[in-house]
C-alpha cells in the first residue's frame, strides 16, 4: 500500500480512511488518485510558477468555467498550494490516437474557443506564444543557461515567425493542447489541466495539437479545414505552419527555464529541452524547405 503524505490527508475534503497512489505523466506538479471509499479523486500539489506565467488562482477560475461549459472533471477544493478533482474512469490519449480522432478533438477544441469564453469571470490573461518567448529568453539570460549564447538566435526566429501570422478572431484558448491532456471516458472526450488558458487566436490551440502528434502537411490542411469549415488558403496555411514551429520553440525553451527553476521529481528537464529542440529544428526545416530559409 502507498504511504500517502500527511498534507494529502489532511485535507478537508475526506469522509473516510483514505487510500491512494502517485499519478506519474506531469511535468511540474505533484498528484495522485486518492479515494475516501465513497469518492475518488485527483489530488494535485501545485504552487504559483511565475517564470512559466502560471498563478493557481486564474487555473483554480479556469477549471470552474471549463467544468461548466461541460468539458472537463470538477474542481471540487481549491486552497493555496492544492486542487482536488472528481476523478473520472477514463483512458489518456497519445499522440497516436490524435490522428485518428481529428474530428471529435476539432469539435471539443472548438466548443472549448466559444464556451468556456462565456463562462470565465474575474481578471483573465491573454496568452500570446511570442510575448512568452520573449520573456523566457530574458528568464535565461538572468539564469545563466546553456542556450544563453542561442538566445539571439531565437528570437530572430521568433519575429520571423510572428510576423506572418493571420489575423484571427479573439477566443478563449487551452495553450497546452500535449495529447494527455485529453482523456475518454468512453463517451466523451474531456479536457484537463489550464495553467497556460487564456484569450489568444485559435492559431496556437491548432499549431500546438498538430505539432504534439507529429501531423504531416496534408493532415495540417485537414485539420485547418475541419476547423474553419473552408479550406484553408496559402497565407493561413503558412501562418499555421509556422505557429508549429512556435509552439514547439515554446516547448523546447519553457524546458529550458525548467532546467533552472523547477525540480519535479523524476522529470530530467535537461534531457527534454535536448528533445524538444530537436523536434523545434526539424519542424523549422520542414517550414523552411517550403517557405524559404528565415533570414538570419
Amino acid at each position: 500500500m502507498t504511504e500517502l503524505p500527511e498534507k494529502l490527508l489532511k485535507l478537508p475534503i475526506w469522509n473516510g480512511p483514505v487510500t491512494g497512489e502517485p499519478l506519474k505523466g506531469g511535468l511540474s506538479n505533484e498528484a495522485y488518485v486518492a479515494s475516501d471509499g465513497e469518492n475518488k479523486y485527483v489530488v494535485r500539489f501545485c504552487s504559483d510558477i511565475p517564470v512559466h506565467h502560471v498563478m493557481r488562482d486564474h487555473e483554480a477560475m479556469v477549471s470552474k468555467a471549463v467544468f461548466q461549459a461541460g468539458l472537463a472533471p470538477e474542481l471540487m477544493l481549491y486552497q493555496p498550494g492544492v486542487m482536488v478533482f472528481r476523478y473520472i474512469e477514463s483512458t489518456t490519449l497519445t499522440a497516436a490516437d490524435i490522428k485518428p480522432d481529428m474530428s471529435r478533438l476539432v469539435q471539443l477544441i472548438k466548443r472549448f474557443h466559444t464556451d468556456v469564453a462565456r463562462k470565465v469571470r474575474g481578471p483573465a490573461r491573454i496568452f500570446w506564444v511570442f510575448h512568452v518567448l520573449r520573456d523566457y529568453a530574458d528568464t535565461l539570460r538572468a539564469g545563466n543557461s546553456r542556450f544563453a549564447d542561442k538566445l539571439s538566435q531565437y528570437l530572430k526566429i521568433a519575429d520571423q515567425l510572428e510576423a506572418v501570422q493571420v489575423p484571427l478572431p479573439i477566443i478563449f484558448s487551452h495553450n497546452d493542447l500535449l495529447p494527455a491532456n485529453f482523456i475518454d471516458d468512453g463517451k466523451r472526450l474531456l479536457i484537463i489541466d489550464f495553467e497556460y488558458a487564456g484569450f489568444s487566436t485559435p492559431m496556437f490551440d491548432l499549431a500546438g495539437l498538430a505539432s504534439n502528434a507529429g501531423f504531416d502537411p496534408s493532415q495540417d490542411e485537414e485539420l485547418l479545414a475541419m476547423y474553419f469549415g473552408r479550406k484553408p488558403d496559402a497565407d493561413l496555411i503558412r501562418s499555421h505552419a509556422a505557429m508549429k514551429c512556435a509552439s514547439l520553440l515554446r516547448e523546447a525553451m519553457w524546458s529550458m527555464v525548467s532546467e533552472i527553476h523547477l525540480d519535479a521529481p523524476g522529470i530530467d528537464y535537461a534531457e527534454y529541452s535536448d528533445e524538444t529542440m530537436q523536434l523545434f529544428e526539424k519542424e523549422l526545416a520542414t517550414f523552411q524547405a517550403k517557405y524559404g530559409k528565415l533570414k538570419s
